[in-house]
C-alpha cells in the first residue's frame, strides 16, 4: 500500500505523536470521509516479501507545511523500515491568508536539513496554491517565488505549483473577508492572461534554482502556451519506484494507473489517505480541507 499522510490535514505538523503511536500499534482505523460509519483498518507495518498487497506499507508520502517533526523522527522511520518522501508547502503568504503558519525561513532551514539527511530527491517543494488577491498580486508572486526559490535552491530538485480552486466552503471565507474590507479576491481562472506572466516567471526562477517545475491537477497544457511546466503527480509512481529501488512489476501495492478518487486531472497513482477532514489547526483561508 501507498499511504498518504495526508491531503486532508497536516498530520506531520499537528498530529505526529499520534501518528508514531499508530506505528507502535501497527494499524490505524480510517473512516470513509463521505460515510463515517464505514471504518477500514489499515495495517501500518513495512511490506515484506511474501505479504499480500494490502498487508503492508510500501511507502509513506507526507504532506506538510512544517517538516520539523519529520526531521526529528527521520532516523526512526528509517530504522522501522518505512521508505518515505516529503512534500513541503512553503508560500510565504501574508498572515491574513495563513494565520497560523511558521515563518517561511524556518520551514526552509528545516527543508535543507531534511534534504541533507534523506536526500534532495525525497524533499519536494509545493508552492500551492497560486492565488491572486489584492495582497498577493502578480508583482507579489514574482518577487516572492524568486526569493523562496533562491533560498531553497540546492535542497530540492522539484517544485509543484497549483492554481487556486474556488471550492464553495472556501469562497464563503473569502466572501466574509471581502465584506469586512480585509481582502479582495481576484480572477483566478487559469485562462486569465495574468497567469501567463506569473507562471513564466516562476518557471525561469525555478530553472535558475536548478528545479524542475510540475503542475498539480491542472487542465491546461502549459507547454502548449510556451511554458515548459509538465503535468505532475504528487503520489508519483516513478519516484516511488526509485525510492523503493524496484521495478513496477515487483511492487505489490503500487497502482500505476490514475487514482480515480481524485480530481479528473490529477495524475497521482492510487493511495490510501489516513487523515480526517476539518481537523487541521492551521486555518489557511484557501484550504478545501478545513
Amino acid at each position: 500500500m501507498i499511504i498518504s499522510v495526508s491531503r486532508r490535514c497536516d498530520i506531520p505538523r499537528f498530529q505526529f505523536d499520534w501518528f508514531m503511536q499508530r506505528l507502535d500499534a501497527g494499524f490505524i482505523e480510517v473512516a470513509n470521509p463521505f460515510n463515517a460509519s464505514q471504518i477500514k483498518r489499515i495495517p501500518l507495518v513495512p511490506v515484506k516479501e511474501g505479504m499480500k498487497p494490502d498487508d503492508g506499507v510500501e511507502v509513506f508520502i507526507f504532506w506538510t507545511r512544517d517538516p520539523r517533526h519529520i526531521l526529528a523522527n527521520a532516523d526512526e522511520l528509517h530504522d522501522r523500515g518505512f521508505p518515505f518522501y516529503v512534500m513541503v508547502s512553503v508560500t510565504g503568504y501574508p498572515s491574513l491568508l495563513e494565520p497560523n503558519m511558521i515563518p517561511a525561513s524556518e520551514a526552509i532551514i528545516c527543508m535543507k536539513e531534511l534534504a541533507q539527511k534523506i536526500g534532495a530527491d525525497k524533499v519536494i517543494w509545493r508552492y500551492d496554491p497560486v492565488i491572486l488577491t489584492n495582497i498577493t498580486n502578480e508583482e507579489f508572486h514574482c518577487r516572492n517565488f524568486k526569493y523562496l526559490a533562491q533560498n531553497i535552491s540546492g535542497s530540492v530538485k522539484q517544485v509543484i505549483i497549483s492554481i487556486f480552486d474556488e471550492y464553495k466552503s472556501v469562497m464563503k471565507r473569502f466572501s466574509a473577508l471581502e465584506k469586512e474590507g480585509k481582502l479582495l479576491l481576484r480572477d483566478n481562472n487559469i485562462d486569465n492572461d495574468n497567469f501567463y506572466g506569473i507562471l513564466l516567471d516562476m518557471y525561469e526562477c525555478a530553472l535558475d534554482a536548478k528545479m524542475e517545475v510540475q503542475s498539480c491537477a491542472e487542465k491546461i497544457n502549459f507547454r502548449s502556451i510556451g511554458i515548459n511546466i509538465k503535468p505532475g503527480a504528487c503520489i508519483d509512481a516513478a519516484l516511488i519506484e526509485k525510492i523503493r529501488n524496484v521495478s513496477r512489476n515487483e511492487f505489490s501495492g503500487l497502482k500505476p494507473s490514475r487514482d480515480k478518487n481524485q480530481r479528473p486531472d490529477c495524475l497521482c497513482c492510487k493511495s490510501i489517505d489516513i487523515g480526517t477532514y476539518k481537523t487541521c489547526k492551521a486555518g489557511c483561508v484557501y484550504c478545501y480541507a478545513s
